[in-house]
């Protein structure tokens, strides 16, 4: 007898919601609906006022939803070393196959339906009801707030869709998921109103039957593509590794005088994935704010600079960086070796400069070549001091954990304001920018070296922080 898709969805719901309040507590979990219907009403308004029109708007809303889509559906690229380092001993229902009378296929299939439905109502509906002040300004109709809720689940159905085709290509092979992407990316770069036309978002613009019929069609014939391909029980090739630690240690000579730097940047290496996605996840980053520069109408009547918003948004995405630098670690592991945490965390910065300032001035120098090079010198000014500004600020919010410590709603929320208070004055200034080039070059130099400094004093202090915190739990 088989366990019926009524009852693995509950189960699925019910881990789902543990896993979450177990990780980031009950409470403080339940908040992050809210904490996310604020800071969407805050962006709305605050476009809003800035000249942005509804169209723009709104795209860029279901273009976020697109990717939060991307992310949750990945669920198969997700290393299990990764989460048996964020979990501990445990396995997942999406796993249990084999313990229970069940097919893969009907887990896959539940699975998808009920991430579809958790995060459309938990974090989905949050960002469409964030969007009322554009209803109370004037600039959308109240009635359209429904069709929005709708074509951003739709979205958010399609980041997931295509997320999930991508990782079952690739269970299959990985030549055959890069080939698709190519497809995926050939195709919206080179008949990008016909993508649009049968995406939510055409369907939100232009209510139609085409429209509607790809907006439905579109992401269920990705998800049954992935659901296809997906194998549960891929054979990993065994994985081995020379002594390396050694090596590098003296290579890097006076800069690690206790070794955590080179166990940091090995740590990142031997991960999945390896050092490449450092370079593939700023990627991502570029590539999502080329097309928004290039593609997607201008959100205020000025064109921004294409140099500061590439810098104040490769600073932010560097955020991953110092996640995988930190990926194994735990402030109370280092409590039973000789080794103080203000010193780990000194080699995490080091380690941190060290991946993520080429990579950034790698894709700081690629937007030279796509935009030209008139602001990008601004651009890579700006973005060194507030790199080690969200560095900074991480680690002192949220220490060695900050995937976990982050989607706890009163850190995420200080997190978040810290971020905006020195993102959103650039984002102002970039968009301003043509008005008064040198006065405003000059201006966001002077922000981002005093966000810099911020960032080095707090950089200083969170290992002496955390190792106070360490030694009272």
């Amino acid at each position: 007898m088989s366990v019926s898709y009524r009852f693995l969805f509950d189960q699925l719901v019910r881990e789902e919601w543990r896993l979450h309040s177990r990780l980031f507590g009950g409470t403080r979990f339940a908040l992050f609906p809210a904490f996310l219907t604020l800071l969407a009403a805050g962006t709305a308004a605050f476009f809003a006022y800035a000249g942005a029109s509804e169209t723009a708007l709104l795209g860029g809303l279901h273009v976020v939803v697109l990717l939060v889509g991307l992310q949750v559906g990945s669920i198969g690229l997700v290393g299990r070393d990764a989460l048996e380092n964020l979990l501990g001993d445990t396995t997942l229902l999406i796993y249990a196959a084999r313990t229970l009378p069940v097919s893969e296929r009907r887990l896959l299939l539940v699975f998808i339906v009920k991430d579809v439905a958790y995060y459309a109502i938990l974090f989905i509906a949050p960002l469409v009801v964030g969007t009322l002040p554009l209803a109370l300004l004037g600039t959308m109709p109240v009635s359209a707030i429904p069709l929005l809720l709708v074509t951003a689940w739709l979205a958010f159905a399609l980041g997931v869709g295509l997320s999930l085709a991508l990782v079952g290509l690739a269970t299959d092979s990985r030549l055959l998921a890069l080939g698709f992407a190519l497809a995926v990316l050939a195709v919206g770069v080179l008949y990008p109103d016909i993508v649009v036309g049968l995406t939510p978002f055409g369907l939100y613009e232009s209510p139609s039957l085409p429209a509607f019929a790809g907006s439905l069609l579109l992401p269920l014939a990705l998800g049954a593509l992935g659901a296809w391909r997906f194998e549960f029980d891929r054979h990993v090739p065994v994985r081995t590794a020379d002594n390396q630690f050694r090596a590098l240690h003296r290579r890097l000579g006076g800069l690690d005088d206790h070794g955590s730097l080179a166990k940091s940047l090995l740590d990142v290496a031997r991960s999945s994935g390896g050092l490449w996605k450092v370079v593939f996840s700023q990627g991502l980053v570029f590539g999502v704010i080329a097309v928004l520069l290039r593609y997607i109408p201008n959100i205020v009547p000025v064109r921004p600079s294409p140099g500061l918003s590439l810098s104040a948004v490769l600073a932010l995405g560097a955020f991953t960086t110092y996640n995988w630098l930190c990926q194994f670690e735990d402030e109370t592991f280092y409590l039973r070796y000789p080794v103080s945490l203000p010193r780990v965390f000194r080699a995490k910065l080091l380690g941190y400069l060290l991946l993520a300032t080429p990579t950034g001035l790698f894709y700081l120098a690629l937007g030279a070549w796509v935009f030209g090079s008139g602001t990008l010198l601004v651009g890579g000014l700006v973005y060194l001091p507030l790199s080690l500004y969200v560095f900074g600020v991480t680690a002192y919010v949220a220490g060695l954990r900050p995937t976990e410590l982050l989607f706890d709603t009163p850190i995420f929320a200080l997190f978040t304001v810290a971020m905006m208070a020195v993102l959103l004055p650039l984002v102002v200034l970039a968009i301003a920018y043509p008005l008064a080039e040198f006065e405003l070059s000059v201006a966001a130099v002077a922000l981002a070296a005093a966000a810099g400094a911020v960032g080095w004093v707090l950089a200083r202090r969170a290992g002496p922080r955390w190792e106070r915190r360490a030694r009272t739990e």
